[in-house]
């Protein structure tokens, strides 16, 4: 089965990483002090690390949101936000990540002066900079933006209007995000026509902290493209003793339409959407030919890397790299960038970058001895 170092050696595609959620804290305690944010719930990176990660073990997706407040807080300024950005760029591309959309939600950056639109253009700014950083040191990476409107405020439409301002300068669409239950994606409708009327992508989380209504709402009310977490499609999948299994009229119509879900396995764990890493949904649904892509979430909060959850899967599922480029695949054809950009990339980068990988491994190890590696 692949290792950990061999995984991070493939080309990536991640799909569902929050910028406020992946920040080094090395960088969170110099920014404070820059900023003088004296919020913080640690004076070191090891005591801050250990304070961020805590509501991480909590199984409540509001306790896990907590942590971001001090994150927040540090990114409120063009330097901070550029860095933070930067360097965001420069750890998935050390990952192996080859194409990335970031999210982030503009509204809450705004707290010492910044207009909406100078938010959006430092973080592109950070994005271009770490990827040429990255570029000049042979580590490739694409990385976009996706604009997140928070779902408990009333400032919806006004972000996906400046999504689509942005939307050639890196923006590639538009998310609603924050506490699920009580706050429905319908209230955001007017949102999600507009961006629809504009011809631009909407990605939606729903299917994580509440259940099947949620991503009912999401896929038939606003249009959604794709699914961020959809956890709880399960509920609407019923496996009999016998091993059987029959879909319900909502988890049938995701797989036929092949509405792709933004998975990320451990944040899933954390947040109670999953009981753990092996009853996670993700199994069965690949195995039913979902269009299922695995994701970080938060790698700070979740302390993750998408090579360490490709592992994790590995080390729980017995996946090969069959089952890796199967599931980088889907992320990259579900991407937002132009057609002739995910295809290039699958054709160019992600399919002879797993084939050398394979071709690495069968030259290590004979083949007498890999046994069938084959998976549904």
């Amino acid at each position: 089965m692949p290792t950990l170092a061999e995984i991070g050696a493939v080309p990536k595609v991640l799909l569902h990483d929050h910028l406020d959620g992946g920040l080094r804290p090395q960088t969170v305690l110099e920014l404070a002090r820059e900023t003088g944010y004296a919020g913080l719930p640690g004076d070191d990176t090891e005591e801050l690390t250990r304070k961020l990660t805590e509501g991480a073990h909590r199984g409540h997706l509001e306790v896990y949101l907590d942590a971001f407040r001090h994150t927040v807080a540090v990114m409120q300024t063009p330097g901070a936000l550029r860095r933070v950005a930067a360097e965001c760029a420069e750890d998935l591309a050390a990952d192996g990540v080859v194409y990335a959309e970031v999210r982030f939600a503009p509204e809450l950056h705004t707290q010492r002066g910044l207009s909406l639109d100078e938010v959006v253009e430092a973080v592109l700014e950070g994005f271009r900079e770490g990827s040429a950083s990255q570029a000049g040191a042979g580590r490739p990476i694409t990385v976009y933006a996706l604009l997140t409107a928070m779902r408990t405020a009333a400032r919806s439409l006004e972000i996906a209007e400046l999504a689509v301002r942005h939307r050639d300068h890196g923006v590639v669409g538009f998310d609603i995000a924050g506490a699920e239950a009580g706050w429905p994606p319908s209230r955001h409708l007017d949102a999600f026509q507009y961006v629809k009327r504009e011809n631009f992508h909407i990605t939606i989380h729903a299917g994580e902290a509440f259940g099947l209504p949620s991503i009912w709402e999401a896929v038939q009310y606003c249009g959604t493209e794709r699914l961020g977490h959809g956890v709880r499609i399960v509920d609407d999948i019923q496996v009999s003793r016998e091993g059987s299994v029959r879909l319900g009229r909502l988890a049938a119509y995701i797989r036929d339409r092949r509405i792709p879900l933004e998975m990320c396995p451990t944040s899933n764990v954390q947040t109670g959407a999953a009981p753990s890493i092996a009853e996670h949904p993700i199994r069965l649904l690949r195995q039913l030919s979902f269009r299922v892509t695995v994701n970080t979430d938060n790698r700070l909060m979740s302390q993750v890397t998408l090579s360490s959850e490709f592992h994790r899967l590995v080390t729980e599922f017995g996946y090969g790299w069959s089952d890796i480029e199967w599931l980088t695949i889907n992320a990259m054809k579900s991407a937002f960038t132009g057609f002739d950009e995910r295809l290039h990339l699958i054709n160019t980068v992600i399919k002879p970058g797993f084939a050398t990988a394979r071709a690495m491994s069968d030259a290590v190890v004979p083949a007498g001895l890999l046994g069938d590696r084959r998976t549904v």
